[in-house]
Formats: C-alpha cells, structure tokens, sequence
C-alpha cells in the first residue's frame, strides 16, 4: 500500500499534533507530581519531628 503525499500530510495533520500535545502535557505533568510528591514528603518529615 503506497501512501501519496497529500495522504502523508493529512495524516501527520490529523495525528502528529495531538500526539505533541499529548506528550508536552505529560512532561508538564510529571513535573509537578515531582513536586507534590517532594511537598509530601517535606511534611511528612515535619509530622515526624512534631510527636
């Protein structure tokens, strides 16, 4: 099966920005469950140190 051109870039049109986005939002996303899980873990020691 041979893909003309024009079908190359309707599909990269209709695929490629959705996965950008999708892989832009997780790297955003990770970073801050990163800092959640760093918060957590700073008030979990805190709890600690108070009893």
């Amino acid at each position: 099966m041979e893909i003309e051109f024009s079908q190359m870039v309707t599909l990269l049109g209709n695929f490629g920005f959705p996965v950008v986005i999708a892989i832009y939002l997780l790297i955003r996303f990770e970073k801050r469950i990163e800092n959640l899980t760093d918060a957590i873990l700073q008030l979990q020691i805190i709890m600690k140190n108070k009893n």
